[in-house]
């Protein structure tokens, strides 16, 4: 009886230990995050905003089912992610869901998701050495309360292969998710002025970008009109908005105008320029002749530029690297949409790794002009330029639809790289300092506190096509496929300079993604399967003849 005593109390004192770890361990309970870029640290901004969730937030993600191993990788890195809110935030609840679940009609689903806003991807998967086409649905919607919010799972980086755009956007998981649950958990508070009066875009232009924004703050037209009854009433009303857009501007601006728009930047107030100084429209080009000028805009504003840092020149951006034309042949259902090169369209890269540009898609710009940037004390940011084969035409100048399919001469393309968008950051100095004032205005500053202008050389970046009186998606080429950025970078743009979250910082997060590299799996497979199949059996025979040798001459002896 002592020696199974003596076995017991061991036991129970084992059991006693694992009890109190158990208990311990569910008390202080903690993730460790070991991989190198900490791609399942939140941030603090992440963090902030899951906080906010008082009530069930839920997240339906449409990836699961049966799909390429590198959608599998984008699936396991969205669950892990939404794991990590749901550890912060209990009420942070998610689901996988599988849109095809049942053998369900794949095209009929398609089309119920594009319906909702929600585009499929079409794929091409190589397994085996062939080529297949898969639909998969990289979407997933968060519900909180009465209010859902889409997100996006997979950029549509042009060029990029699958395993690219599924890196790219491992990389963006947590921006995106948090920004969703920033729209469904912050209220809107900061005000955006969008400026009427000079001959800017139409609203129906501008329709889906003002959608986009909508969400995330208190929009509202704004005219310039009042200016010249009472330009110190319209500065005052100015004044209450956080950020003024400026969307393609063709009218001259009043030297009362321009005070108004420089003291409202003199008292803090942020701007989003895109102007551009030729007039020029691809519609002029449809007609019989198919050629059209290209003029210079005059906008009085070259002092006013000129004062901040900056300059606009009044040339065209000729890029080799640039997007196509689309223009139609046939008629009725005969119609066809062919794409040519038309190189006065750049496709601007990212100077650096910049919060506003990072892993973002192709921006298509159209007659875009070269920014100069001029020594102040100003902090200037180049954020998108040509590429380094580009040609700067002089205008007037004359463009025409016959110089398509024709052969660039490449000797010409020889001016490098030109700035298309510069962030300017600091104080900023008056354009009417020293000079005499178009109003009387008491409160006027001849330098600002801390505040940020960002400067485009392209007005038509923010301008969706139309289908009759309804707008498109901006960024979307419908005759393509093409997906631009122009819609990301602007609100990135937009976030950067009222960002009160912090959730821009999120998108500088860089994630390396290793995948395997199909082509050798397809030259190395059978060379694997012989490894994997016979060198078992081999070593299993190796084993058995030496066992039965030893077996023998032990007997034997």
């Amino acid at each position: 009886m002592k020696t199974s005593n003596s076995h017991i109390k061991p036991l129970i004192l084992v059991v006693v230990i694992l009890v109190i770890i158990n208990s311990v361990s569910t008390s202080f309970f903690n993730r460790f995050d070991f991989t190198k870029d900490n791609r399942y640290t939140l941030s603090k901004a992440a963090l902030d905003i899951t906080n906010k969730a008082e009530a069930p937030l839920i997240v339906d993600v449409f990836l699961q089912g049966e799909f390429p191993s590198e959608f599998k990788r984008l699936q396991t890195e969205a669950r892990s992610i939404l794991e990590e809110f749901n550890a912060e935030n209990p009420n942070i609840y998610f689901n996988f869901i599988n849109p095809l679940e049942g053998n369900a009609d794949a095209e009929a689903i398609a089309t119920q998701f594009y319906q909702m806003g929600m585009t499929p991807a079409r794929v091409t998967v190589k397994e085996n050495g062939k080529n297949e086409q898969r639909i998969i649905f990289p979407w997933a919607m968060a519900n909180y309360n009465d209010e859902t919010v889409k997100i996006p799972l997979l950029k549509n980086n042009l060029g990029a292969t699958t395993e690219e755009r599924v890196n790219a956007s491992v990389q963006q998981l947590e921006y995106v998710f948090a920004d969703a649950f920033s729209k469904l958990l912050t209220p809107r508070k900061q005000k955006i002025a969008i400026m009427r009066g000079n001959g800017e875009l139409p609203d129906l232009n501008i329709a889906d970008f003002i959608k986009t924004i909508k969400p995330y703050y208190r929009v509202a037209p704004f005219t310039l009109d009042s200016v010249a009854n009472n330009p110190i009433g319209t500065l005052e009303k100015l004044n209450e908005y956080d950020l003024v857009i400026e969307a393609k501007p063709t009218q001259a601006f009043t030297e009362q105008e321009k005070y108004v728009l420089d003291q409202y930047l003199m008292q803090g107030g942020k701007m989003l320029w895109l102007t551009e100084q030729v007039a020029f429209e691809t519609d002029s080009l449809f007609n019989p002749s198919q050629t059209s000028f290209a003029l210079p805009r005059t906008l009085n504003l070259d002092d006013y530029f000129f004062k901040y840092g900056i300059r606009i020149n009044t040339e065209l951006v000729n890029d080799l690297y640039s997007a196509p034309l689309i223009l139609a042949s046939g008629q009725g259902e005969d119609t066809q949409f062919n794409p040519y090169p038309w190189f006065y369209f750049p496709l601007p890269t990212a100077t650096k790794a910049h919060p506003i540009v990072n892993n973002i898609e192709a921006v298509r710009f159209e007659y875009a002009n070269p920014i100069d940037t001029l020594k102040n004390s100003i902090n200037k940011t180049v954020l998108l330029t040509s590429s380094p084969t580009t040609k700067l035409d002089a205008v007037p100048r004359q463009l025409s639809l016959k110089a398509l399919g024709q052969q660039p001469n490449l000797e010409l393309y020889k001016d490098s790289e030109q700035p298309l968008a510069v962030l300017l950051e600091g104080s900023f100095t008056s354009v009417y300092e020293n000079r005499l004032k178009p109003f009387s205005y008491k409160n006027n500053k001849n330098n600002s506190e801390a505040t940020a202008m960002l400067v485009i050389s392209d007005g038509d970046i923010i301008k969706n096509k139309t289908n009759g009186n309804q707008p498109l998606e901006l960024g979307f080429e419908r005759y393509t496929g093409a997906a631009y950025g122009n819609k990301e970078f602007l609100l990135n743009s937009v976030n950067y300079l009222l960002d009160d979250t912090g959730l821009i910082d999120i998108r500088s997060k860089e994630i390396s993604i290793a995948f395997l590299n199909p082509d050798k799996i397809a030259d190395e497979k059978l060379k694997w399967q012989l490894i994997n199949i016979l060198l078992p059996l081999v070593l299993l025979a190796i084993f058995g003849v030496v066992f039965i040798s030893l077996r023998k001459r032990k007997y034997t002896l």
